[in-house]
């Protein structure tokens, strides 16, 4: 396999050598390089050893250059026309909970795309299935010890995850996971639980069997499923309710002692989504053990709320005189209610508006601040009092893979336009509980 050249830079190496954009790479010291991963790590050598690359070029010549030990790789000059080289690969399975089914028509296409891209789990931290590998990649993953993968396993009962996975080979693939942690390969695993369907006795088995193979795989995040308003026609599910939630927690934390007990980690841990649908109050730090499962929901009000009161115990912020506002999903609302009066306590002069908004767009079943819609917080927030600025998650604004603009909301309302609608300046708020403290009080 071949990968094109989109661009070499004017005076570097491979520019001086006659390489230019349209040509294709071949290989690295005679190794077929398919995307990313195979440049990063067949360019990685120790100083003192030389690289050769080959190139066929569009009048069909093949043309070597030797990148020479000590050299870096920035000297060579050449880049490519996406960060994975080649198309990202899509997923293959027709989940029963998938919520890319569960989205409204007439929203941009980028949304409606599903990846399942063990490359971009090791870059990115996505979740894979497993279903989407080749022999080649699963042998590529071995050999280069690409670790960790993040894979989504939703159940361990291979019968089970064919037909929550609409796929005949989904059961047969989790005998991966033995042959991974067999290589050393260590694993961050999520099981999407559905009421009914892969939580209680399922979900105890799928505990029970990820746990023999700790510590290869590390973790293990229990989310609940999201259900939209738009499921016409898919596969009939429910919300968790808050005795279903509860039930849940307890089961999952009753297996992460045992297993702390034996083994010193709890391994398993329930999204905070689930203590808030069941009304319970969320763990402390300690019990997140380092917030492996972070950017999974696990965890992230403790560690944003720990974040907020350590930033103001250690430094001075003073009274302020000034009101802004703050706007969250259903889910967070009482944390940010606390951080806010917190604040307002510590400095009488500042004023602060907290708004919940409900998600009209997705349904009221989408309590979290990530899907909130930019048409939703214009709608319920005009005409309110927000003062000089409008705090909001930067999760609600988002861009196309692996661009990552600021900006746009999920409907594609932009920052700007409701800036304007709303009359306010609109701040993003970074996931970090001392960045939110900073943004309250105007600190830089």
């Amino acid at each position: 396999m071949a990968v094109k050249i989109s661009e070499v830079v004017r005076f570097s190496k491979a520019w001086l050598h006659g390489i230019k954009a349209g040509d294709l790479l071949l290989s690295v010291n005679g190794k077929e390089i398919e995307d990313v991963l195979d440049y990063d790590f067949y360019m990685t050598t120790d100083d003192s050893t030389p690289v050769e690359l080959t190139f066929k070029c569009t009048n069909g010549k093949t043309k070597r250059i030797k990148r020479n030990a000590g050299e870096l790789n920035s000297h060579l000059g050449i880049k490519f026309e996406t960060y994975l080289m080649d198309k990202q690969h899509s997923c293959r399975n027709k989940c029963i909970f998938c919520f890319v089914d569960q989205l409204p028509k007439g929203m941009r296409e980028s949304l409606y795309f599903k990846d399942d891209d063990s490359r971009l789990s090791f870059l990115f931290g996505n979740y894979v299935t497993l279903t989407n590998l080749s022999e080649h990649e699963i042998e590529r993953i071995i050999s280069m010890h690409i670790s960790p993968i993040n894979i989504s396993v939703h159940t361990m009962n291979p019968e089970l995850r064919v037909k929550m996975m609409k796929n005949k080979n989904a059961g047969e693939c989790l005998k991966l996971i033995k042959r991974f942690a067999d290589a050393g390969i260590t694993m961050n695993t999520q099981l999407v639980l559905c009421p009914g369907i892969n939580d209680g006795e399922e979900l105890l088995f799928s505990l029970n069997e990820l746990g023999k193979y700790y510590p290869a795989v590390q973790s293990i995040a229990a989310v609940p499923v999201g259900v939209t308003d738009y499921r016409e026609g898919l596969y009939p599910l429910e919300p968790y309710t808050p005795e279903t939630a509860a039930e849940t927690i307890d089961l999952i934390e009753s297996f992460g002692n045992d297993f702390k007990n034996k083994n010193g980690t709890r391994l398993a841990f329930p999204a905070d989504e689930f203590y808030l649908k069941a009304g319970r109050e969320l763990p402390d730090d300690d019990f997140y053990e380092g917030y492996m499962q972070y950017d999974n929901g696990v965890g992230m009000w403790t560690l944003f709320k720990t974040e907020f009161y350590s930033f103001l115990q250690n430094n001075e912020v003073g009274d302020i005189d000034r009101e802004l506002s703050c706007a969250s999903g259903e889910a967070a609302y009482p944390l940010i209610r606390e951080l806010c009066d917190y604040a307002m306590k510590i400095s009488p002069s500042l004023r602060i508006n907290v708004y919940m908004v409900k998600n009209d767009f997705f349904g009221h079943n989408i309590t979290v601040s990530g899907l909130v819609v930019g048409r939703d917080l214009v709608s319920q927030l005009k005409g309110r009092e927000l003062g000089e600025t409008l705090i909001i998650s930067a999760s609600m604004v988002k861009g196309t893979y692996p661009e990552k603009t600021d900006g746009v909301f999920l409907d594609d309302v932009t920052l700007q336009q409701a800036e304007e609608a709303l009359g306010t300046k609109i701040s993003l708020a970074y996931y970090d509980g001392e960045a939110f403290a900073k943004l309250i009080w105007g600190i830089n």
